[in-house]
């Protein structure tokens, strides 16, 4: 049965609760129903979040920026199934990693809102064009925007927005993280996403700095740097992408080529 808007508002509230500096809220991002069961049967699990790339890879698509908001949506389905199955839907908190928020932000979030989606990921690169290019600080500020209008609008003010900056990647220093964030945070995010990206990893020196001068309000990808070193730093939200695919494939091709060469391995 579908949750109300004041039920998910609920499991909003919670999942924006757990962001708090110095205490992060640490995701293991799945990306289809098997994978959602067992993180979110884990007694260590507050809260459960999609990664794109990884859901784009386990549909056939190579590209995450081919992927479609229809493409994204039966992904999280899949994943929300997952919660349901697991009996988990009604006190885990799910995220939802929507690339750039698609053509219209507020839309987007409506549509996962009613999948039962509590928060996602925006970031502020455009996908629609190739290769995808950096959106203007104001044009990503007001998507950022209407993503928690749209929110809002759905009954859920409390939808939880994990504003991602890509602009490391594109030439640009600390200080335009900092200015970015705070306008995101303007907007109505509840954290700013930083990551490497195109090898510019940051350092825990960075990650230090932008806890600061942002109050705290930063979310990391665990790249680089332990979690109980970025946990120290401060950060508020610590997510690792598509880690648990990649090191899901590899298991299998290990194991695969073990079978195929007939060498020993384990049904285990």
């Amino acid at each position: 049965m579908a949750k109300s808007p004041e039920e998910l508002n609920q499991l909003a509230r919670r999942l924006k609760s757990f962001h708090v500096s110095g205490q992060p809220l640490i995701l293991t991002n799945v990306y289809d129903a098997c994978t959602a069961k067992l993180i979110s049967s884990l007694p260590s699990t507050r809260a459960v979040a999609t990664a794109s790339y990884a859901i784009a890879s386990s549909i056939g698509i190579d590209d995450e920026n081919t992927m479609s908001l229809r493409d994204n949506l039966v992904g999280v389905k899949r994943v929300a199934t997952g919660l349901r199955n697991a009996g988990k839907a009604e006190s885990l908190p799910l995220s939802a990693d929507l690339q750039d928020g698609y053509s219209d932000p507020a839309e987007s979030i409506k549509q996962v809102i009613e999948i039962g989606v509590v928060g996602c990921n925006i970031e502020d690169v455009d996908n629609s064009v190739q290769p995808p290019k950096l959106r203007t600080l104001e044009e990503a500020k007001s998507r950022i925007a209407d993503a928690v209008r749209g929110a809002k609008e759905a009954g859920v003010p409390d939808f939880v927005v994990n504003a991602r900056t890509d602009v490391l990647g594109f030439g640009g220093t600390i200080d335009d993280v900092v200015e970015r964030g705070h306008a995101y945070l303007k907007a109505g995010a509840t954290t700013v996403f930083v990551w490497g990206v195109m090898k510019r990893v940051i350092t825990e020196k960075e990650v230090r700095d932008l806890v600061e001068r942002l109050d705290g309000k930063l979310a990391v990808l665990a790249q680089g740097l332990p979690i109980e070193t970025l946990q120290q730093c401060g950060v508020s939200r610590i997510s690792i992408g598509p880690t648990l695919l990649m090191k899901a494939l590899n298991l299998v091709e290990r194991e695969a080529m073990a079978i195929l060469e007939g060498k020993e391995w384990s049904m285990g």
